[in-house]
């Protein structure tokens, strides 16, 4: 996809594995255009996932130089992930969330300074 100034929309996917095997997922794509928006698309596998992991995958989307220099970010992610909305609010500003069928649409801006809190599991 071309943006409006002619360049082309990035796009990476990552991967959080745990214990040799991937447990959470994220496709992300970064735009040039006027509204510098990233948009990402947060899953994890079915089953018993680990606490952190996915504070660790918002965090690796986060982190990439090219959301850091985005200014909104447009997620989608599982309707009732609490770890992920959780960590998107300290790491986000003027979030809003809605949902949408399965999933949760956020939308927020990106904090200039990265800023990344730290995050401890709760029992």
């Amino acid at each position: 996809m071309a943006s409006a100034q002619g360049q082309q929309d990035l796009h990476w996917h990552l991967e959080i594995n745990d214990g040799g095997r991937t447990v959470a997922v994220a496709d992300v794509t970064t735009s040039y255009g006027a509204d510098r928006t990233a948009w990402a698309s947060l899953r994890t596998v079915s089953g018993h996932i680990p606490p952190g992991i996915r504070v660790s995958l918002v965090d690796a989307v986060l982190d990439l130089p090219q959301v850091q220099d985005s200014a909104r970010l447009k997620a989608a992610f599982p309707l009732g992930d609490s770890e992920s909305l959780r960590r998107l609010q300290q790491r986000c500003e003027n979030v809003t969330v809605h949902p949408a069928g399965a999933s949760a649409i956020l939308e927020a801006s990106i904090r200039p300074d990265g800023a990344r809190p730290i995050w401890t599991a709760q029992a």
